[in-house]
């Protein structure tokens, strides 16, 4: 039976691992730690958590796996006593705008069927609440197969959805500024249009100049109305030009249908631009934002109706929900009570279920969905959290390790990534990954206890117990940043001056009202440049070399030298393998089995066509420079024949985050969550602006990295830029110039400024709960 109670791991070699073996303990918290890109989630999610998924869905007949996603089997000899694994990520919740707390959590259709029993008046099913769901109505003519002949029946149908016809179930709607969309003084044929995207040169030119509906040689000022609404409203209609079937549809149409349609966090930086110009975004008027048709509102319970329901605050919504006492739908109600009380006791009572998915943090995002997990009968089920104290106080994360425990004694094996201290204190195993980052890490450092940790030489062991002092003297201020009345979602009207010229740490629990604050009344103003903890885009075509804006000068350099034009050096454009289409691998697909992923014979995984390697600029060719690690090109760039300022500019900025183990042409899709955000860093420090707002900057950053983050914060004050940082790691707080605390809860019992001024007087008054802490950190 011993051989049944660990985890085995043996020769993985899943990204940088190097012939990693390990024997995890079941039904025990394992802690995996190292420095961030050491390969820790490679071990636990690429390798075990990845495997244990693969196994499952190749229990289901091939029918349903043709309908799931096909897993290639991780890069690992052996893997042995794998059990359920049940992933909890960081993975922001979809930014889709129909999406809201309520929705992904399944609150919102318990509460829908609760309104279609007991709300007065009845007015339908669930679907007669829901806004997702439009009402619509029909009758025809149906022709059906009866008895060997064919029969025609008059057939009717309505279905009663609860969507607000005007705003469409989105709570908001839009107007546009027709002087952003085009220059009245010229004409279609000058580039009147202003849209991106619509250049008269390709297919827009095309349409609009055979479409007959105006003269493209007339001044959009000169149009009469027909013209004018044809030119902006017309609906999507067939028309023929140069005997080729196309579809016209009006500037306005087109714009709904390709940028309105998804969430404007999820687009590229200048369509976002575009659209917050031409389009402003005003509450519905018809239903008041609820999303909700009038008839959805006016069914109540107790005098609530569902779009009350959904407005309060979580914890409120717990307490109302407790006092229905109705026999007849008791099951339901338990099932509420217990998904309600899941969101407080998790900490995240403070949310309503109105609020947009999309606008949780990831530590929001990963806690939401923990909820499903919490009163789970399910046991021996390994769980997989990665960082689950992100976006926590302090004061929250000792709730979270009460959590984690409570997974694991009821009989489970919980696996966690984690840096912060105090949840690794809990462990019962502690996996150290590293020694260092990339191709430095991949190998297994220490496995035991974390005292064992503590007296041991790795990176991890000897910053356990890292403490940042207080600063000394703290820095003067240039000036302050005004905020007057600020009341975004739960603020209470704040004023506060923010201090320019220094480092400002902005802290509170969760759902204090920080990011309210500073994206809110800050993010917007100019010269502000704002990184968030949206998750970057990438496809594995994507590179930190094409995401900078790095390859652009490289290319341009290959292609100057070399007298040839730069599409040559793109492995997505001119210069690809033909074989492969610049991918590097042939990827051969088995229906419902498992791809295979093959190296590209021709290129050898270089992704470029042989006659592109030819060309050399300081004697290298482009694959090889794509294979540099940053700290080598920085260096490579900096001097000599391969000069070149620009290139070398964005990668100094690369390193000074931490990242000089990366190597150029490494695919985005394998990085780390650290690591990407601190990718978003580095591209925005290029950018022309004096204030800066960093979001958690410590997102997944090892205790040794935190130091260099924070010289790099030093550095961006020191030349002359203002600095605002949300965080909650105490190092941060310690290292600032002032802090702004906001409190003294979360929800509608936070949204104050409960302190503002330097590190040293909130330790000193201990007049809050970040105080509290801070001073235990900094054992004042």
């Amino acid at each position: 039976m011993t051989a049944h109670r660990s985890i085995r791991v043996h020769g993985a070699r899943v990204n940088n691992l190097k012939d990693v073996s390990v024997e995890i303990p079941k039904h025990q918290l394992t802690v995996f730690t190292g420095v961030s890109g050491s390969g820790k989630s490679s071990l636990v999610f690429g390798t075990i958590a990845a495997e244990s998924q693969r196994l499952i869905n190749e229990t289901y007949s091939a029918f349903v796996q043709g309908f799931m996603p096909s897993l290639a089997r991780p890069d690992v000899d052996v893997l042995e006593g794998l059990t359920t694994a049940i992933i909890v990520d960081q993975e922001r919740m979809g930014a889709d705008p129909r999406s809201t707390v309520g929705t992904a959590t399944d609150a919102n259709a318990m509460l829908r069927i609760l309104f279609s029993r007991l709300g007065d008046p009845h007015i339908g099913s669930p679907q007669a609440y829901s806004f997702n769901v439009a009402s619509i109505s029909g009758a025809g003519a149906v022709t059906l197969e009866k008895n060997g002949g064919t029969v025609k029946e008059r057939r009717e149908f309505s279905i009663t959805g609860g969507m607000c016809p005007r705003c469409e179930g989105r709570g908001n709607v839009n107007d546009f500024d027709l002087t952003q969309l085009y220059d009245a003084g010229k004409s279609l044929n000058e580039g009147a249009i202003s849209i991106p995207g619509y250049s008269m040169d390709g297919w827009y030119g095309r349409i609009f100049r055979g479409s007959g509906f105006f003269d493209p040689d007339k001044p959009i000022g000169k149009f009469n109305k027909r013209e004018l609404s044809d030119l902006l409203y017309k609906e999507p209609t067939k028309i023929k030009v140069d005997g080729i079937n196309l579809t016209y549809a009006g500037l306005i149409p087109s714009i709904q249908k390709s940028f309105l349609a998804k969430d404007v966090d999820a687009m590229q930086p200048h369509i976002r631009a575009f659209v917050e110009r031409v389009v402003t975004f005003t509450r519905c008027p018809e239903c008041d934002g609820t999303r909700l048709s009038e008839a959805a509102r006016s069914s109540k319970i107790k005098g609530i109706s569902i779009a009350d329901a959904c407005a309060m605050q979580i914890s409120d919504l717990a307490v109302w929900v407790r006092d229905l006492d109705e026999p007849s739908v008791a099951p339901l109600l338990e099932k509420l009570r217990h998904t309600l009380d899941s969101f407080v006791e998790i900490g995240l009572g403070y949310l309503s279920l109105e609020r947009p998915a999309g606008t949780l943090s990831g530590g929001e995002a990963q806690r939401t969905k923990m909820i499903r997990h919490l009163g789970s009968a399910l046991t021996d089920v390994t769980y997989v959290f990665d960082e689950p104290t992100i976006g926590l106080h302090p004061h929250d994360i000792q709730r979270m390790n009460d959590l984690l425990l409570r997974l694991r004694d009821k009989g489970n094996t919980v696996l966690v990534v984690e840096h912060k201290p105090e949840a690794i204190a809990i462990a019962d195993r502690v996996v150290d990954i590293g020694p260092g980052a990339g191709t430095a890490g991949g190998t297994i450092c220490f496995e035991g206890t974390v005292e064992g940790l503590r007296a041991s030489d790795t990176i991890t062991g000897r910053h356990l117990d890292d403490r940042s002092r207080l600063k000394d003297t703290v820095r003067t201020p240039s000036g302050a940043l005004e905020i007057r009345g600020a009341d975004t979602h739960n603020l209470r009207r704040v004023d506060v001056d923010i201090p320019l010229g220094v480092l400002v740490v902005v802290t509170g629990v969760a759902g204090s009202g920080k990011s309210s604050l500073i994206h809110g009344s800050v993010a917007k103003r100019d010269g502000v440049v704002a990184i968030d903890q949206t998750g970057i885009k990438g496809s594995r075509r994507s590179n930190p070399a094409t995401y900078t804006g790095l390859l652009e000068p490289i290319r341009k350099a290959f292609a100057k030298v070399n007298g040839v034009k730069p599409a040559l050096f793109s492995a997505n454009s001119e210069g690809a393998c033909p074989t492969c289409k610049g991918a590097g691998v042939i990827y051969t697909d088995l229906a419902m089995m498992a791809g295979v992923a093959t190296p590209c014979e021709e290129c050898e995984g270089k992704r470029f066509a042989a006659s592109v390697l030819d060309y050399e600029f300081g004697g290298k060719d482009i694959s090889e420079v794509l294979a540099m690690p940053v700290t080598e090109a920085e260096r490579f760039f900096a001097e000599g024949g391969a000069k070149l300022p620009a290139a070398h500019t964005i990668l100094k900025r690369l390193a000074d985050v931490g990242l000089g183990y990366l190597t150029l042409g490494q695919p985005l899709t394998t990085l780390s969550g650290g690591e990407r955000q601190r990718i978003k860093l580095a591209t925005h420090m290029g950018e022309k602006g004096g204030v800066y707002i960093l979001d958690e900057p410590t997102t997944g950053l090892h205790l040794a990295d935190v130091e260099q983050l924070l010289g790099l914060l030093d550095r961006l004050v020191d030349s002359g830029k203002s600095v605002i940082v949300i965080e909650h790691h105490q190092a941060v707080m310690a290292h600032a110039d002032w802090i702004v605390d906001l409190g003294p809860g979360a929800g509608h019992d936070g949204g104050l400024v409960v302190f503002e001024g330097a590190p040293a007087d909130l330790v000193a008054s201990r007049s809050t709960l970040t105080g509290e802490h801070l001073a235990e950190y900094v054992k004042a």
